[in-house]
């Protein structure tokens, strides 16, 4: 596994020839596939994200284009669904349907990415706009919810875009008793430079306060968010599951322990982990995502 283009095998050859020549096969596979049900009490979930080339974001730690190669992204998502205790992906439209066509969603929860509409490193990063799934497509594909991105800056205009379609879109979802996974921060963006996460407490807490009360109900919200410092401060700042992201952490092992501490506390459901188990330091993807099982089993038992 590397940055390098990988020949095609036979599964993806198949793949490719299914979607130019028969390209209705993918709602089928949609409308066949075996589902699973949400967690019950006490049960927290483990599910890869694999939605960051949708924008623009293929860097992982001094890898610039590490997600580059669909195929070995491909490699690397089948390792992963296969491992015992993971229950499920959040991806774009493009990533789910490659792995419906692959068979590799069976009896796992499937949550599609919403918007992807700024660009990483983009002049209008800020305005998050929905270019993916909408809430009636991820209704007809029999997925188990959507997932939105809902970073808030004060000072750029764009940002109150963001929020009435991030309010839309739970609303959509609510409706149809479908999850609306609400990824928010409070963030920056000096000028000229890059758009920044402020992962302090206060700020984590704020954006928590404004993501909880988007759309006319927060009966299907989840909240998707960053394990930071004073984790017990800011769960207590809302009565939503939550599930922790994972991001591209420069040190794993100190994530592994962060995710560990912030799995016990309530209102933690679980992990939403990409990058730092698909493209792990030893490109051991089994064992990263083990690991990662781990943690949530040992929480669960």
């Amino acid at each position: 596994m590397s940055d390098v283009t990988l020949p095609m095998t036979a599964p993806y050859e198949q793949l490719m020839s299914i979607r130019a020549t028969n390209p209705a096969e993918i709602a089928a596979a949609a409308a066949r596939r075996r589902r699973r049900g949400l967690p019950g009490e006490g049960e927290r979930l483990l599910i890869i994200a694999a939605d960051h080339p949708a924008r623009g974001s293929l860097a992982v730690r001094d890898r610039p284009l590490a997600m580059a190669s669909r195929f070995d992204l491909l490699d690397r998502l089948r390792v992963a669904l296969a491992r015992p205790g993971v229950d499920g992906i959040l991806a774009s439209a493009d990533v789910l349907e490659d792995l419906l066509l692959l068979g590799a969603l069976e009896g796992k929860l499937a949550f599609g990415s919403m918007n992807r509409g700024g660009l990483q490193g983009s002049v209008f990063e800020m305005d998050d706009r929905f270019t993916g799934f909408d809430a009636a497509s991820i209704d007809e594909m029999r997925l188990d919810g959507g997932k939105m991105l809902c970073r808030i800056d004060p000072s750029d205009h764009a940002t109150v875009t963001t929020l009435e379609s991030c309010a839309r879109a739970v609303t959509d979802l609510a409706r149809r008793q479908l999850i609306a996974m609400v990824e928010p921060f409070w963030s920056t963006r000096p000028e000229g430079g890059t758009v920044r996460n402020d992962l302090s407490p206060d700020a984590v807490i704020r954006s928590i306060s404004v993501a909880q009360a988007l759309g006319v109900t927060s009966a299907y919200t989840w909240l998707k968010i960053p394990a930071v410092a004073e984790m017990e401060r800011v769960m207590a700042a809302t009565t939503l599951p939550a599930l922790l992201l994972g991001g591209d952490p420069p040190d794993v092992a100190a994530a592994y322990a962060d995710w560990g501490r912030a799995l016990r506390l309530p209102g933690v459901r679980g992990l939403v982990i990409g990058r730092a188990l698909l493209y792990p330091p030893d490109d051991d993807v089994a064992t990263a995502v083990d690991g990662a099982a781990a943690l949530v089993r040992e929480v669960d038992s």
